[in-house]
């Protein structure tokens, strides 16, 4: 990493949109303050977000929500309705330029490309940050984020919200305490992508899509923000851009952070050697389109005493092989095994609901005389005011912090790779490269556009 001062790295990127110069600063409320937050992208997952925040039978127990962001005013306006009192911008920079004085900490709910560039230009002015899963949009960014909270000492937390839940506890105390033996297979499956109009992938009839007009009450090229130019297709806004890897990370990057969370901390998986398509059907769509179904191989090495594991991800309805030890009669839409050597795991597609794989009456009996917890539990297993008690300093600091969240993220977004190109990935973690395709190392960190670069002072 190269040495550069703060007020180098804040000027250089005043300079690239955000006009005042702004020495970060490490901010602390009391557990008796109310925190001033920001939100940036105030539809969708952005309303269920800060709406955590708020408590309608006692208001005085909510917190202050001080700006809203939102490149779309429809997208927003159920936000702006609520709080019509809130500052309301479209420009997260010109927000953060003009409030920062007035802001603790950020919300952070936009679609997957933008995740990078708001959270780097909050932390750089020391606010704290919420970000939605996944945490960013290629593993530079992932890596750079994790560098930058620590730079910056912010309190920063990934939306995965099953990470906050008991179940998840369970799981890695299940592992810790070798109630599962050597675990090396995992199973995880996920029915979506559905591509239906009221959801969240779309086939457009020809690609590239069709165009149409940009509506009134969107800033095109702020949705945009990082990625390259190119004419607007209701195809990628509102409800579309997971489908497009250019903004979004397909099924894999949108669930992989809740349903192959308790396995990658339980096992301390870290980053796979390597990721193979085991089935795909990558040839009927065209390269910068999601696929309609795959299944994955991830490697992962041995681990100190952890043998190595081997996982297999199954989308768009393709499930593993139903095991009669596993004593399910049919499988669920969604989930994930965990095979033990001495008892195996299952969840659903979020880690909350857990349990040991056992003959129900004698899980019955398991359940009625738990262990005692070892893991510090979150109290309403909420990721919101994990956060949130951490900025008070009334609580321990998130558990998916920036720097797990980065590392399950990474994981996730190798996968995403091996789709997209439907081929083996072999990837050298530590040097941050593919050594067996090197001509896909330019997607680890991708192009952007001017005055959207942000966190290559922290190399």
């Amino acid at each position: 990493m190269k040495s550069r001062s703060r007020r180098e790295f804040i000027k250089k990127s005043s300079a690239l949109g955000i006009g005042t110069l702004i020495i970060p600063h490490f901010t602390r409320v009391s557990a008796n303050s109310k925190v001033n937050i920001a939100v940036i992208g105030a539809g969708g997952r952005g309303w269920r977000n800060f709406t955590s925040f708020l408590n309608k039978e006692n208001p005085e127990q909510s917190e202050n929500i001080v700006a809203f962001c939102d490149v779309c005013d429809k997208r927003a306006a159920s936000a702006y309705e609520a709080l019509p009192e809130v500052p309301r911008f479209k420009d997260f920079r010109k927000m953060l330029d003009k409030m920062h004085k007035d802001i603790d900490a950020v919300i952070i709910s936009t679609p997957d490309h933008t995740h990078f560039p708001a959270a780097m230009a909050s932390m750089q002015m020391g606010k704290h940050v919420y970000v939605e899963k996944p945490l960013a949009h290629n593993i530079w960014q992932l890596r750079t984020l994790s560098k930058a909270a620590s730079h910056y000492n912010v309190i920063a937390q990934m939306g995965n919200q099953g990470h906050s839940s008991d179940g998840i506890r369970r799981v890695k105390e299940w592992v810790d305490a070798g109630v599962t033996g050597d675990v090396r297979e995992v199973f995880a499956w996920f029915s979506g992508p559905e591509f239906k109009q009221d959801g969240y992938f779309l086939k457009p009839k020809n690609y590239p899509p069709q165009t149409s007009p940009v509506p009134g009450e969107l800033d095109w090229d702020l949705w945009l923000g990082p990625a390259l130019e190119r004419e607007y297709t209701d195809y990628y806004h509102p409800r579309f851009w997971r489908g497009w890897y250019d903004f979004g990370c397909g099924e894999l990057g949108d669930w992989a952070c809740h349903t192959l969370d308790a396995p990658f901390w339980s096992l301390d998986l870290g980053t796979p050697t390597v990721v193979e398509p085991e089935h795909s059907d990558r040839n009927q769509m065209p390269e910068q389109f999601v696929t309609n179904s795959s299944i994955l191989r991830f490697e992962f090495p041995a681990r100190g005493n952890n043998p190595p594991v081997i996982m297999k991800w199954h989308e768009g309805g393709l499930q593993p092989d139903n095991r009669p030890e596993w004593l399910m009669d049919e499988m669920s839409n969604n989930g994930m095994i965990m095979v033990g050597s001495e008892k195996s795991v299952r969840t659903d597609g979020r880690p909350n609901d857990s349990r040991l794989v056992m003959p129900e009456e004698e899980w019955k009996v398991y359940q009625e005389n738990p262990s005692e917890p070892v893991i510090p539990r979150i109290p309403d297993e909420s990721p919101h005011h994990e956060w949130l008690n951490a900025i008070k300093g009334s609580g321990p600091m998130p558990v998916s912090d920036f720097n797990y969240a980065s590392r399950l993220t990474e994981m996730a977004l190798m996968g995403v790779l091996a789709q997209r190109f439907d081929t083996r990935i072999e990837f050298d973690a530590k040097n941050m490269e593919i050594t067996n395709h090197t001509e896909l190392n330019q997607y680890l960190k991708e192009p952007v556009r001017k005055g959207w670069e942000y966190g290559e002072d922290l190399w």
